[in-house]
C-alpha cells in the first residue's frame, strides 16, 4: 500500500483552541529547517486576520488589538529561505459570516485581500490562497461566502484557492447534531455543484470521523472532488479528539491509521498542525515522542 508521508502543515499563530508557543523569529526559523529537513514543502497560513487580531499592521481593518510584528514578512522570508510554498489564509471575523451577515464578512476581506496583495504579493514564496471559513455543511450563506471570496482571491493574484473543511462526524458532535456520511456527501455535492469554479484544492479535516468510518469517507470524498475536478488533499490532524480534554498530541497509533487511510486517496496530506503537535520543539512533551515514532515510520518508507 502506498504511504504518504506529511509534506504540508497549518500555522496556527493566531489560536483559536490551542495555547500560543510564544515563539519569535529565532523559534520559527528553526521550525521552518526543521520542515525542511522532515519533507514538509508547504505552509498554510490558517488566518491572517481573527476578530481583533492580526499578523501584520493592518490598515484595511479598525480597532485591531496592537501588531508587535509582521508575522506575515517573518513566515513568507523563511517559506523563501527554505524553499516552501506558503498558502495565505484569510480574515475571520468570527462573527459576521456566522451571523449570516455573510456580505459583511465579504467586504472586510476584499479590503484585506487587496492590502495583502499590495503588500506581500510580489514574494515568491506566496504560492495560493487559503479560505479560512470553515464549513460543515450547506449553512452560513457559505456557497456565497466560497464564490466571493474565491474569486476576489483570483482576482487580486490568480493562484490555487484551498480549503479544509470538516464533517459533522460523531467524534465532535452529538447524537442530534452529527451527521451521517451520506448526508455529509449530499451537503457537499451541492457546495462543489456552485462552487468549483473559484476552489482548486479540497483538504477535508478527518478528526471528526469515527476511525472504522475512514475509508468510506475518504472514497466519498475523492468521489466529489473527481466529479467537480477539484484536487484532492487531505488534512490529517495530529491532535486526539479522543482525550476529555483540549487538545492533545495525537497517539502515533491513532495517527498512523489515519495517514494510511489518507494515503489511498489523497494528492498531498497536511496536518493540523505541526509546530504544536508532531515538532520536537512544541510545548507539548508528547510531540517529541510522537516526532520520533514518526520519524521512524518514514524511514521505513
Amino acid at each position: 500500500m502506498a504511504r504518504l508521508k506529511v509534506t504540508g502543515t497549518f500555522l496556527d499563530e493566531i489560536t483559536h483552541d490551542i495555547p500560543s508557543q510564544n515563539w519569535g523569529p529565532s523559534e520559527w526559523r528553526r521550525e521552518f529547517a526543521l520542515f525542511s529537513k522532515i519533507g514538509i514543502d508547504t505552509v498554510v497560513l490558517i488566518r491572517a486576520g481573527y476578530k481583533d487580531r492580526c499578523v501584520f499592521p493592518c490598515r484595511s481593518r479598525l480597532g485591531v488589538l496592537p501588531v508587535y510584528d509582521d508575522l506575515g514578512r517573518l513566515f513568507l522570508d523563511l517559506a523563501e529561505e527554505f524553499g516552501l510554498a506558503l498558502f495565505w489564509g484569510l480574515y475571520d471575523s468570527g462573527q459576521y459570516w456566522i451571523r449570516q451577515t455573510w456580505w459583511r464578512e465579504v467586504d472586510l476581506n476584499k479590503a484585506f485581500i487587496d492590502e495583502v496583495v499590495e503588500r506581500y504579493g510580489d514574494s515568491p514564496s506566496f504560492k495560493g490562497w487559503y479560505m479560512c471559513h470553515e464549513a460543515a455543511r450547506n449553512d452560513f450563506h457559505i456557497i456565497e461566502l466560497f464564490n466571493a471570496l474565491g474569486s476576489h482571491c483570483k482576482a487580486a493574484k490568480n493562484l490555487p484557492v484551498l480549503i479544509s473543511p470538516y464533517p459533522m462526524g460523531s467524534k465532535q458532535f452529538g447524537p442530534n447534531d452529527a451527521f451521517t456520511l451520506s448526508e455529509t456527501f449530499e451537503h457537499w455535492e451541492r457546495i462543489f455543484s456552485d462552487c468549483a469554479a473559484n476552489i482548486d484544492i479540497c483538504a477535508f479535516q478527518d478528526g471528526q470521523i469515527a476511525y472504522a468510518e475512514l475509508p468510506e469517507f475518504h472514497a466519498g470524498i475523492k468521489s466529489l472532488c473527481d466529479r467537480h475536478k477539484v484536487t484532492l488533499w487531505a488534512n490529517v490532524e495530529s491532535f486526539d479528539r479522543d482525550m476529555p480534554i483540549k487538545f492533545p498530541p495525537a497517539d502515533w497509533r491513532n495517527l498512523r491509521l489515519k495517514l494510511e487511510a489518507a494515503s489511498l486517496v489523497a494528492e498531498k496530506i497536511l496536518t493540523f498542525e505541526f509546530p504544536h503537535f508532531m515538532s520536537p520543539n512544541s510545548c507539548y512533551l508528547s510531540a517529541h515522542n510522537l516526532y520520533q515514532r514518526y520519524s521512524e515510520w518514514c524511514n521505513e518508507l
